[in-house]
């Protein structure tokens, strides 16, 4: 019975403290619902429109190049995933089971760099970017993001956890090196993975500084900047800038719910083909 009480008790706090995590995401999509007679900045504040309405998500399709921006942000963050999880997992594998000299030294340099704060780099980086002509392309977006060194790590972390008895099958199998990475490695690291490529997505798909920067075209810009743009001094209506954001949280949100099922243990047991 007491265990019953503590389970339920247990449950109500965390159903409580879900709803307070949710209320700025509830107010936003409130806000951006409301139609334009309705007062947003009303005391007491209603968190419910009155008269729900898609006004604001109208006009901010038809009054901005938003697929414009939604796709360049696509474009640079399936990209950025895509090499993210190529290099990082190549460069990890020799470095969780490969025997060379200095490999310490090697993995100490490359976790280092995660101390170092991005706005330290960007202008030499900018400056790279430039020299390669490369100003003004989503390409110059994606190069940054192409390999990080905490989804080196994380990889290199769980080839660690995978069997050595599985290599030395796919060995005896005939595979090389890179069909062990391939075969074995992968498969047992698909969690991390998805992980990894979660991070990466949600990290470029929100960047506003190093865009900002680089990119001085409005047809190459991403969402982010794209959506800086509905605010001005002149002008601002917060419907429509909800609006954008809620365009903007979607893409994240949709991921999340699908590929959360794949964010399990690592289990050496995706390696094994029966």
């Amino acid at each position: 019975m007491r265990t019953s009480i503590a389970r339920a008790l247990q449950l109500v706090l965390l159903i409580l403290l879900a709803l307070l995590v949710l209320t700025p995401l509830l107010w936003l999509v409130s806000t951006s619902l409301k139609g334009p007679a309705e007062d947003i900045f009303s005391s007491p504040p209603a968190l419910l429109p009155s008269a729900p309405s898609v006004d604001a998500y109208i006009r901010l399709f038809q009054d901005n190049p938003l697929t414009t921006y939604l796709f360049n942000s696509t474009v640079v963050s399936g990209l950025a995933v895509l090499a993210n999880l190529l290099f990082c997992s190549l460069a990890a594998y020799p470095l969780a089971r490969l025997r060379f000299a200095g490999r310490g030294v090697v993995l100490a340099l490359v976790v280092a760099t995660i101390l170092i704060p991005f706005q330290v780099v960007m202008i030499p980086l900018y400056l790279l970017m430039v020299q390669l002509g490369l100003r003004n392309t989503l390409l110059a977006l994606v190069i940054p993001q192409a390999a990080t060194a905490f989804g080196l790590y994380l990889l290199r972390q769980s080839f660690l956890g995978v069997p050595k008895e599985l290599e030395e099958a796919a060995r005896i199998d005939g595979c090389s090196r890179l069909g062990e990475w391939w075969n074995v490695m992968i498969p047992a690291a698909k969690a991390d993975l998805i992980t990894l490529a979660m991070f990466v997505f949600i990290g470029t798909w929100s960047d506003f500084l190093w865009p900002l920067v680089i990119l001085d075209d409005p047809s190459l810009y991403t969402l982010p900047l794209g959506l800086q743009q509905l605010s001005s001094s002149f002008s601002l209506d917060w419907r429509i800038v909800a609006a954008g954001s809620v365009v903007s949280i979607l893409p994240v949100l949709l991921l999340f719910v699908l590929l959360q099922r794949f964010i399990l243990p690592n289990a050496s047991g995706d390696a094994v083909k029966g």
